[in-house]
């Protein structure tokens, strides 16, 4: 399972013309799901997400994490995350989970992001076309592989 996460100040992610998830200050973050994460895998990234110090301090040290800063979390889930890009300019998606097995992990992702952080995670629409729009702050990106956990 990995994940890129991006410090923002505003992100939206829209269907159809029709805002489906909102958020001001906080993460919005790409979430993709390969054939083999475990439940395990699921814990520690969201964990780590919740975790992760790379918002401003009152010295301008990043220091702080979402909670930290009463941020706001909008998870958009994103196979292509899990592109292989080994061979040829084609990326293949085999290590994607197929949908029956993303769908539940997507949904329990929301679940522990929200129990963990006491608060609604905003989401998009899995499986959809959708248009995401961010302000990223920093710019701050940060990529995690739940299997690199050195």
């Amino acid at each position: 399972m990995n994940a890129v996460l991006q410090r923002v100040s505003f992100a939206k992610v829209e269907v159809g013309g029709i805002v489906i998830g909102e958020i001001q200050k906080g993460l919005m973050i790409l979430l993709g799901v390969s054939h083999d994460d475990k439940q395990e895998d699921l814990q520690w990234l969201a964990k780590k997400i919740v975790g992760m110090r790379i918002f401003s301090d009152e010295e301008g040290k990043m220091n702080k994490s979402v909670q930290d800063v009463d941020g706001e979390i909008l998870l958009i889930s994103q196979f292509t995350l899990q592109a292989s890009t080994k061979k040829g300019n084609r990326p293949s998606y085999i290590g994607a989970a197929h949908p029956d097995k993303a769908i539940p992990f997507y949904e329990d992702m929301i679940e522990t992001l929200s129990n963990l952080t006491g608060k609604e995670i905003q989401t998009g629409e899995f499986g959809a076309d959708m248009q995401v729009s961010l302000l990223n702050d920093g710019p701050v990106t940060i990529y995690i592989d739940s299997k690199d956990k050195k």
